[in-house]
């Protein structure tokens, strides 16, 4: 077979060749590749254990992406399956899925030959051939199924043009050409079939653990929803354990999705109850429905969560989440995203999360502990921002009462904001320097939240620091955004998953109220519009009232970075370990 690395083709150093020149070339030489290479590899499917990760691009399922990390290489190498291949298609990245300044990998036909190159747009979405070659193309196979392209990207290609692969959230997009074009800059984006799909591309190169012989699973699916003609769905349905269920290790966990749905199944969650409820009320419905039982909203415990493209999950080997048994209610909460852009009608759905779980309980309970914002209004984020940042603490003194000598270790992390969140961060700190990233996500999206295994374990001492920061945009509100509950409300935690449980479920923290109040007098001295500090007024009515100028802006940020906090370190009974208000680090 002929083979081609197309990045290798890139323009010749040779003075007399122009770029347009070079690129007829090399096009050219694609063209007869892509032919051959077809009509070689007729019949020839690849191999699905090359590239354990899938995800489908598109709602419809006609575009299904599949890929694999080499970290040794620094590459990802990517499998795209085309099953209806017109004349061509885009598949690239960009920062939050715009169409615009976006790295792309294009392949497209004007009625004779088939072309493909890395290309980039620019600002106002017109397509310009890379001067540099970076996505390569190895291969192009025509099974039953439809066309596979296969293809490599550098995670850092040092060409300014591309994209650099990070850890965290990936914004892919994809275009589908249905007619012909004549050449690249032909081709008009805004007028073609697009999307964008969201997935974690770098994946942990984690060793799968020995599970033991006296594994059990257990599926908590929805029965049978059909899933409503709209956009957006969350779908609630309470499922039980049995009577007299004793305590057992979850060691693992991994998604169910009927198939067909695999483009609509966005992602799930399985929470377990509060325990102080002896009985929750059967439900099967819209979250949001009216209908719910309030009761449901106490069912917040996180015991497993996926997100599409995600694979199955491991508990390291030495430690299980525990579920069953006294103080552990029987009842668990299934939260099922749909995303059905299309608005298919009819579709029956039966997915779920399987856990596979144990009686033979291993060394240490795996624990679940909040770090970051306690959720309340004094931390706000004035409106029109595009990068707003926000933190919160958990200090020494809470490590320092709270964990255990030896220390914890945390092995997975779920990152979390409400809408505006664009970018998480939560760092270990320690004698007030910083050594470790826990986990960050510098593409951070509300809307693809997922329990992510760190690629290594990190160790927490008593006397150290978790720090975690939150990048916010308000550029389409037009007051403030204060902390909350709410969807409009914001978040900033991270839920680290560790071992072994302590006492501590919650170290959190916030500024200080009477810094606060302080802020708000200042406000009004300085200001012609009067903000009523008076004790009847809510802090968001308060916020709400600012005349966002610039000086009530840095004023703000000021407060947020030097006032003292207040430490939230809280056992799991909502009893706080003795640490209340503390100078910021």
């Amino acid at each position: 077979l002929p083979s081609m690395q197309t990045s290798g083709s890139k323009p010749c150093p040779c003075p007399s060749f122009k770029l347009r020149e070079v690129a007829s070339m090399y096009f050219t030489m694609i063209a007869v590749f892509l032919v051959i290479l077809v009509v070689a590899l007729q019949g020839s499917a690849p191999r699905g254990s090359d590239f354990p990760y899938k995800v489908p691009l598109d709602p419809q399922g006609l575009l299904e992406l599949s890929w694999n990390v080499s970290y040794p290489e620094q590459a990802v190498y990517f499998q795209l399956l085309v099953r209806d291949l017109q004349f061509g298609l885009l598949f690239g990245m960009s920062d939050r899925g715009e169409f615009e300044n976006a790295d792309l990998a294009v392949l497209w036909s004007d009625g004779h030959n088939s072309y493909f190159g890395d290309a980039w747009s620019d600002a106002k979405g017109q397509l310009h051939m890379d001067s540099q070659q970076d996505y390569q193309l190895l291969g192009a196979r025509r099974a039953p199924e439809g066309l596979y392209l296969l293809f490599r990207r550098a995670f850092s290609t040092c060409d300014p043009k591309d994209y650099l692969i990070e850890d965290g959230t990936v914004h892919l997009i994809y275009g589908i050409l249905e007619k012909p074009v004549h050449s690249l800059q032909a081709i008009n984006i805004s007028a073609i079939h697009r999307g964008l799909q969201r997935v974690q591309l770098l994946k942990p190169n984690i060793t799968i653990p020995e599970l033991p012989s006296d594994m059990k699973t257990m599926e908590i699916t929805a029965p049978d929803v059909v899933i409503p003609s709209q956009e957006t769905t969350y779908w609630c349905y309470m499922a039980e354990l049995p009577d007299g269920f004793p305590k057992h290790h979850i060691i693992m966990y991994e998604p169910v999705i009927t198939a067909g749905n695999e483009a609509l199944v966005h992602h799930m969650e399985v929470f377990q109850c509060a325990a102080e409820f002896d009985s929750f009320p059967h439900y099967n419905g819209p979250c949001d429905s009216k209908m719910k039982p309030d009761r449901l909203n106490y069912c917040r415990h996180v015991l497993a969560a996926w997100a599409m493209g995600a694979q199955a999950f491991y508990y390291p080997e030495e430690a299980g989440l525990a579920f069953g048994g006294p103080g552990s209610s029987r009842y668990l909460r299934l939260e099922i995203h749909y995303h059905n852009p299309l608005v298919f009608e009819g579709r029956h759905d039966s997915s779920g999360i399987r856990l596979y779980y144990t009686a033979t309980l291993r060394r240490y309970d795996a624990g679940i502990m909040e770090l970051g914002l306690v959720y309340t209004p004094v931390m706000a984020i004035p409106p029109g921002e595009d990068a707003f940042v926000l933190t919160g603490y958990c200090t020494d003194k809470c490590t320092r009462l709270a964990l255990p000598a030896a220390g914890i270790h945390i092995f997975a992390s779920q990152l979390h904001t409400h809408l505006a969140g664009r970018k998480v961060v939560t760092v270990l700190s320690r004698d007030g320097r910083e050594r470790q990233v826990v986990n960050a996500d510098g593409h951070y999206s509300p809307h693809f939240q997922e329990i992510r295994m760190l690629k290594e374990v990190v160790a927490v001492f008593p006397g150290d620091e978790l720090i975690t920061t939150c990048t916010y945009n308000t550029e389409d509100r037009s007051r403030a955004t204060v902390g909350g509950f709410g969807i409009l409300e914001e978040m900033c935690v991270n839920y680290v998953h560790y071992y072994p449980q302590t006492q501590l479920e919650l170290c959190k923290s916030a500024v200080d109220p009477g810094y606060l109040h302080r802020y708000f007098t200042l406000v009004n001295r300085f200001n012609d519009e009067e903000v009523c500090t008076c004790p009847q007024v809510s802090i968001p009515q308060q916020f709400f009232s600012i005349p966002w100028n610039m000086f009530n802006r840095d004023m703000l940020k000021s407060l947020y970075g030097f006032a003292p906090i207040s430490m939230h370190c809280n056992k799991s009974s909502a009893v706080r370990f003795p640490v209340r208000i503390a100078s910021q680090p």
